[in-house]
């Protein structure tokens, strides 16, 4: 009995795997993680598939399939290809960028209500987009560049701020709340110093939503994720290691403060691009990590699941807001911001108990 309960400690205790492939190189992998990353992928493709083939002019996931490999009728070549298909990759997009983002802040901070919801950094991007909208009066070109202004310099400030002989993750979630609070408030006179025209423009896109999405918004988002996302899964190695403490990766080797910089500047701009995007879609920065981190039950980061989860997060979001209520159709935010707020008090009361709050 007792050698069966070492076996199954082993086997449990060690998720990690050694592959070695065909050219005698070989690497480490979690085998549960793995699936969950195929699993997440999945869910993700599907729901990109269903929603497609939603609207006024349905279709079956069959058709969606035939015109997406350029075998439909012209007319849906058009809805496919034209309308829906921008919208769905920006929701993919979106969604994986709030989630690895969201996993960097939750990492870095050793907090899991350390994401970009609640340090201001959404709101920061908000603030940006706002000011173009009711001061300058600007198009859509140039609220998104005001958005990701906004969130990187929101970023800025709270490093800056929390910054003594080291951003210490205590530190930054204060400071962070704090700078959420001003920039809320700033948000808001805004609004009341805005005519009506403006106001609504404004009400509305900071609801967060995925309607009127075209390639425009696409390609400066698959770029900002191809550089970006690649950055952040190379530093991951590292950004395990600082988990353990600031001492033992020094004495590991890690530059802490040199690592930390990159990959809060890569996942404010992460954040920022996504904001700028979609607008600031609620809690799905919060959530994807820590169900990623549920599903896998690995320790780390778990970067590459946390981005999947919130592809698969908002995709489904997006099809409950526009399928759940009939002919009503809701913005992806609202639908998120109330899951996301169930979720925040699912996890309050869970890290209570646990006595870590």
């Amino acid at each position: 009995m007792k050698a069966t309960t070492t076996k199954e400690t082993a086997r449990a205790v060690r998720p990690v795997r050694a592959v070695r492939t065909v050219g005698g190189y070989s690497f480490r992998m979690n085998v549960r993680a793995a699936l969950v990353v195929l699993l997440l992928a999945v869910v993700a493709a599907g729901a990109a598939i269903v929603l497609i083939g939603s609207g006024d002019f349905s279709m079956t996931p069959d058709e969606v399939l035939t015109t997406l490999f350029g075998h439909g009728t012209f007319q849906q070549e058009f809805i496919v290809k034209d309308l829906r298909l921008p919208r769905v990759l920006v929701g993919l997009l979106v969604g994986g960028a709030l989630g690895a983002g969201g996993a960097v802040f939750q990492t870095i901070s050793r907090n899991p209500l350390g994401s970009p919801d609640v340090l201001g950094f959404g709101q920061g991007a908000t603030v940006g987009a706002l000011t173009v909208i009711v001061l300058f009066q600007g198009g859509a070109n140039e609220v998104a560049a005001g958005a990701v202004v906004g969130g990187l310099l929101t970023g800025l400030a709270v490093y800056l701020l929390a910054w003594k002989r080291g951003v210490h993750g205590f530190r930054l979630v204060l400071v962070g709340i704090g700078a959420a609070a001003m920039l809320t408030a700033a948000t808001q006179y805004l609004i009341t110093k805005a005519n009506l025209v403006d106001a609504t423009r404004a009400v509305v896109w900071m609801t967060g939503s995925l309607d009127g999405r075209d390639w425009a918004q696409v390609w400066p988002l698959l770029v900002v994720c191809a550089v970006l996302l690649p950055l952040v899964y190379g530093h991951g190695p590292a950004l395990r290691v600082m988990e353990m403490g600031d001492d033992a990766a020094y004495a590991l080797g890690v530059r802490v403060e040199r690592t930390r910089l990159l990959l809060m500047g890569a996942a404010v701009l992460l954040v920022a691009v996504a904001t700028a995007a979609a607008g600031p879609i609620a809690f799905v920065s919060l959530s994807a990590p820590q169900l990623a981190r549920r599903l896998t039950r690995s320790t780390g980061p778990n970067l590459v699941a946390s981005t999947f989860m919130g592809a698969a997060l908002l995709l489904v979001a997006d099809w409950v807001a526009l399928d759940a209520f009939g002919d009503r159709q809701l913005p992806v935010g609202v639908v998120t911001g109330v899951l996301g707020g169930c979720y925040l008090v699912w996890l309050l009361v869970t890290e209570r108990k646990a006595g870590r709050i």
